[in-house]
C-alpha cells in the first residue's frame, strides 16, 4: 500500500473558508463519482486547516501555511499512475482541482504508510 499525501494551498483569490468549502463539498465528492479515478483508491482522507487550533503555537509550532492536507492511498505506484492517466480524471478532475488549488505551492509526496500501534 502506498498513499500520496499533499499539503494543499488555496489559491491567492480564495479566503480559506473558500477553499475548505469548494475541496469538502465540491471537489471530494467530484473525486468520488468519477467511477474511472475512484476504483484506484483504496483510502481518500481530508485534513482542512482547523481554525480552532490558532493560537496553539506551543503544541503546533504556529499556524500552517497550508490549508489542509489530503491523502489518497493506493495500492501500489501502478495504480497511482493508473489513477491519475485516466482520461476521465483528466477531463473532469484535474480541471476542477485548478479552481481551488495554487498547484505550484502545493507539496505533495508518496509514502508507504508503517502503522506501529492502531489507537482506540
Amino acid at each position: 500500500m502506498i498513499s500520496m499525501i499533499v499539503c494543499a494551498k488555496r489559491r491567492a483569490d480564495l479566503t480559506r473558508d473558500q477553499f475548505v468549502d469548494h475541496w469538502l463539498n465540491r471537489h471530494a465528492p467530484l473525486v468520488l463519482s468519477v467511477s474511472e479515478f475512484a476504483r484506484h483508491l483504496k483510502r481518500y482522507v481530508l485534513h482542512p486547516y482547523d481554525k480552532q487550533s490558532e493560537g496553539h503555537s506551543l503544541v503546533l509550532g504556529g499556524s500552517s501555511e497550508y490549508d489542509g492536507v489530503g491523502e489518497l492511498w493506493f495500492e501500489n505506484h501502478a495504480a497511482m499512475v493508473a489513477a491519475f492517466n485516466e482520461p476521465r480524471y483528466l477531463e473532469i478532475i484535474r480541471p476542477d482541482e485548478d479552481r481551488f488549488l495554487d498547484r505550484d505551492a502545493c507539496l505533495t509526496f508518496v509514502t508507504r504508510p508503517l502503522i506501529q500501534k492502531e489507537l482506540e
